[in-house]
């Protein structure tokens, strides 16, 4: 009995431990907060995620669920993603000069197409100023949906694709911050530049890691959310300033809560939006056309350009085993932007008939985002497995290759 119970569990296990069970988990709560957000439990699901928590006045927390979603436990996502990094950066696939430069001119080829299409769409309306839309990539959900094609996409392309959501992330704070009129509170910044500090001191200290990094993460993060910027970025900031032998540690201690909650959760508290009635009629908008050209071929038109172009001028390098075909298919994942996108849209649009123009033209570059790029990885990777066979048949085998030279 306990040998057949073991046979149930373990398909289970192996499912639950491959990582592609994270993004399918990413799709089925999307679909799920899409379905109830506009059933008729709406406005109670919406309340939810929306509604005032009760908190003590005098201490400036997050309101909602939705934000402490978004500000604090998202930033656990980011340290894992910062931790991957660093491992990168120190000893892999990021670890020369010219391959840690390339995740930087990837993301800012693609913020900057995608921003030049939409101010093309709407160059002669007063909307322009909703350029920075497109430039987003979420790193959740694209590096999720990464995690579905499995071996389909290398290792390198992986790290490099999550490197570059992170830059293009901070990327979209310097954007809000200058253009949309994001408030930074300087002495909170300042605070959190002195904890920092702090941070790195103690970890060059050699202090084993403990209730005194944890005490100073939680006292930055308060510090950036406070400062007016992104502070789930603090997670990043933390895996950075940490010794590199301390990471399996952390990794092993909330890698599970970040694949089986704080990613459901966040897939489900920011698909909650209201499909309006009028989706095609939106969609033909300068505003809408400006938002899905910009995310599904701004994107990978960007990254793929400026990617090319510091390799031939030989400031950058590709990862290993990494194709420029591949390179083209992961910029169309990056055009899966989604929460930055959604956050620009409420400060660039006031009037709340263009904000659900903008939601909506997100919601569906996100799906042709995911269309085309599993589509694209599953068509690239049977041709390039009969170039492989093609490459080994045409391969002479020692004594061959004496005799057509004796032959020669």
């Amino acid at each position: 009995m306990k040998r057949i119970l073991l046979k149930a569990i373990n398909p289970l296990r192996i499912l639950i431990n491959d990582s592609r069970f994270t993004g399918l988990m990413l799709i089925a709560c999307t679909i799920l907060s899409m379905c109830l957000a506009n059933s008729g439990f709406a406005a109670a699901y919406k309340q939810f995620w929306h509604g005032d928590l009760v908190t003590l006045s005098s201490i400036p927390l997050p309101e909602n669920f939705l934000s402490w979603i978004n500000n604090f436990l998202m930033a656990f996502f980011f340290l894992m993603a910062g931790m991957e990094i660093k491992r990168e950066l120190v000893s892999g696939e990021l670890s020369s000069f010219k391959k840690a430069v390339l995740p930087f001119g990837a993301a800012l080829g693609g913020m900057t197409v995608p921003a030049l299409i939409f101010v093309a769409f709407n160059l002669h309306t007063s909307y322009t100023h909703g350029w920075g839309i497109p430039t987003a990539t979420d790193i959740a959900f694209s590096v999720g949906i990464a995690s579905l094609l499995g071996k389909r996409i290398p290792v390198g392309l992986k790290i490099l694709l999550m490197a570059l959501a992170i830059i293009d992330d901070l990327g979209a704070i310097v954007v809000i911050a200058l253009f949309y009129g994001g408030h930074i509170n300087w002495l909170f910044l300042g605070i959190g530049g002195l904890l920092y500090a702090a941070l790195f001191a103690v970890n060059y200290a050699k202090i084993k890691f403990g209730p005194v990094q944890i005490v100073l993460s939680l006292a930055l993060w308060y510090a950036f959310f406070n400062s007016g910027i992104e502070s789930s970025i603090v997670g990043v900031l933390v895996a950075f300033a940490t010794p590199v032998a301390e990471l399996p540690k952390i990794e092993k201690a909330i890698h599970r809560w970040v694949n089986f909650l704080i990613i459901p959760l966040f897939a489900l508290a920011n698909t909650a939006i209201l499909l309006p009635d009028h989706i095609i009629g939106s969609l033909g908008t300068t505003v809408g056309l400006g938002i899905i050209f910009g995310l599904v071929i701004g994107k990978p038109i960007g990254i793929f350009l400026f990617s090319r172009i510091l390799v031939a001028c030989k400031v950058a390098s590709l990862p290993s085993n990494v194709q420029w075909k591949q390179v083209f298919g992961m910029g169309t994942l990056a055009g899966i932007g989604f929460t930055m996108s959604i956050f620009t849209t409420m400060l660039a649009f006031k009037a709340e008939s263009f904000q659900d123009i903008a939601k909506v033209a997100i919601l569906v570059s996100v799906l042709l985002s995911l269309i085309f790029s599993m589509a694209y990885f599953l068509i690239i990777s049977v041709n390039m497995k009969f170039e492989h066979a093609g490459e080994t048949e045409q391969v002479p085998s020692t004594a061959e290759g004496k005799l057509e030279l004796e032959l020669g």
